[in-house]
């Protein structure tokens, strides 16, 4: 049985690296691998790829793409 305080606690995640956020862009763009799959593949919430996706579409219009540099 769970305790009171455990019922509330989140789940913590790694925080992702840019080449790791290109590369599950780029599967779900290229149509190889969905949001919800890329989620559970990588262990990152839907909703963090969601705005990954915005956030690359905006950089895309503006072409401001970020550099490995």
């Amino acid at each position: 049985m769970k305790t009171k305080n455990e019922h509330w606690l989140k789940k913590s995640y790694q925080k992702a690296t840019l080449e790791t956020k290109l590369l599950v862009i780029d599967q779900i763009l290229n149509g190889q691998i969905s949001s919800n799959q890329a989620s559970k593949k990588y262990d990152i919430p839907r909703t963090t790829i969601s705005y990954w996706l915005r956030k690359y579409s905006t950089l895309l219009k503006q072409n401001t793409l970020p550099t490995n540099n």
